[in-house]
Formats: C-alpha cells, sequence, structure tokens
C-alpha cells in the first residue's frame, strides 16, 4: 500500500534542503537548467498546490476519470522533457540561497498543515485534473521524486 500521508513529504523537502549547497552546479547532458531551477521549481509546486488544496472547498469536490493520472501514478513515474512548467512555478532568473531557505519553511509548514485538510480538499492540475488530498500527496510524491532524480543525475555525471 502506498504511503499518501502528509509526513511522507518531508525527506523529499530535506533532500531539497541538502542540496542547496550545491545550488549553481549543472549538467548541459541532463538539464538545461541549474540545482538551484530544480530545488526552486519543486518548492514553488509544493507550497502553491498546498495552498490551493488548503483553500479549497471540499463540499465543491467531483470525482472525476483521468487515463494519465491514472497511468503515471500507478507507475510511479514521470517522463522527463515532455511537460513544461506553468509560468506561475517557474523560477526567477537569479535564485538565492535565502529565498530557497524561505520556501523550504514554507513547505514544512504547508506539510504540517496537510495532515489536518479534509480529505476532499483538492486542486485542479493541467493534466491530471481534479485531486483529492491524497491524490494530491501522491502527486507531490511523484513530482518532488522527478526532480529530485534530475539534480542527482546533474551532481553524478559531473
Amino acid at each position: 500500500m502506498l504511503k499518501r500521508q502528509p509526513k511522507t513529504l518531508i525527506p523529499l523537502i530535506q533532500e531539497l534542503e541538502r542540496y542547496v549547497a550545491v545550488k549553481d552546479k549543472r549538467n548541459a547532458k541532463v538539464s538545461t537548467s541549474d540545482v538551484a531551477w530544480q530545488i526552486d521549481h519543486s518548492l514553488k509546486v509544493i507550497n502553491l498546490v498546498c495552498d490551493t488544496l488548503l483553500k479549497s472547498n471540499p463540499e465543491d469536490y467531483k470525482r472525476n476519470f483521468n487515463t494519465w493520472r491514472l497511468l503515471l501514478f500507478t507507475i510511479g513515474y514521470f517522463p522527463r522533457g515532455k511537460v513544461k512548467a506553468p509560468k506561475f512555478v517557474r523560477p526567477p532568473e537569479i535564485i538565492s540561497i535565502e529565498d530557497l531557505n524561505v520556501q523550504i519553511q514554507t513547505a514544512y509548514q504547508n506539510i504540517e498543515k496537510l495532515k489536518s485538510a479534509d480529505k476532499h480538499a483538492h486542486f485542479k492540475h493541467f493534466v491530471f485534473g481534479v485531486l483529492h488530498k491524497k491524490r494530491t500527496i501522491r502527486f507531490l510524491q511523484l513530482h518532488t521524486n522527478h526532480h529530485l532524480k534530475i539534480i542527482r543525475d546533474i551532481l553524478n555525471s559531473n
């Protein structure tokens, strides 16, 4: 059984936090962006998704079927280079350590708040449709792991 509890996101945020020290590393064979971009984007997604979910009205949740969600959530993998990040979760040109640290602390706070969210709290993803709390946690696990793998590949190929 997959663990879809908010606490499962904490080790992922901790790993992102460990990579802040090497934020300027890059490898064009792996990605056009550096480690900082991957960290910043991952944190922006976590924080924006949590914020949206926490502000949602559980009574408005409507169950929906989505083939892509079923496939990718089941195999537990997002392929690289298939989807471009929406503008509102793209990092700025200059990413400071201070900004990353603020986003990390916000992510920890948001994970704590997720624990008390209603099971029908939700957010709408542009590919996967409307995701309730447990599916949102699964999405955040998969998305963050996707970017952590890119970071590891950037660092391991140098």
